[in-house]
């Protein structure tokens, strides 16, 4: 299994690249999770772009936002993991390169997620923490995490 990862800002993408993730978040959040909302939401333009391949083909993927653009702090959002590559373990690696890309861009910052409830646990493995109570976002229970920079 050939991992690789690529990080791009919005311009920096190639069409098709684009069309692969639009397409991928649309089939998970959008289809998989029956949740009807408008996924280009804007902040694509000013958000950069982790993308996980596994033997050339899409298997994971998170948008890095700037800081003010969805919270206060840097943000990670539309983490997923298509559904062709789960059970892989890929969802910890598709997180931690996004982590890796925040600290890359923005240097030493703190990092705040809007994350689906049911997964708090993994994002808790990889040093998050609850930061508030859960909330229904499109029916989904979700809960804010914050991870605070550590240095490690």
């Amino acid at each position: 299994m050939k991992v690789s990862v690529v990080l791009k800002s919005f311009d920096e993408l190639t069409n098709i690249e684009l069309y692969e993730v639009l397409r991928l978040r649309s089939e998970v959040f959008v289809v998989e999770q029956n949740c009807i909302y408008l996924d280009p939401d804007g902040k694509d333009l000013k958000s950069h772009h982790v993308l996980l391949y596994v033997d050339g083909h899409l298997a994971g993927y998170s948008r890095v936002l700037p800081a003010g653009l969805s919270y206060e702090q840097v943000s990670l959002g539309r983490v997923l993991v298509n559904p062709d590559f789960r059970g892989k373990g890929l969802g910890n690696t598709i997180v931690d390169e996004a982590i890796k890309a925040c600290y890359a861009i923005f240097g030493n910052v703190d990092i705040k997620i809007g994350a689906q409830h049911h997964l708090s646990k993994m994002y808790q493995s990889l040093g998050f923490f609850p930061d508030g109570e859960p909330y229904d976002e499109d029916g989904i229970m979700h809960i804010d995490m914050l991870k605070v920079y550590s240095g490690t």
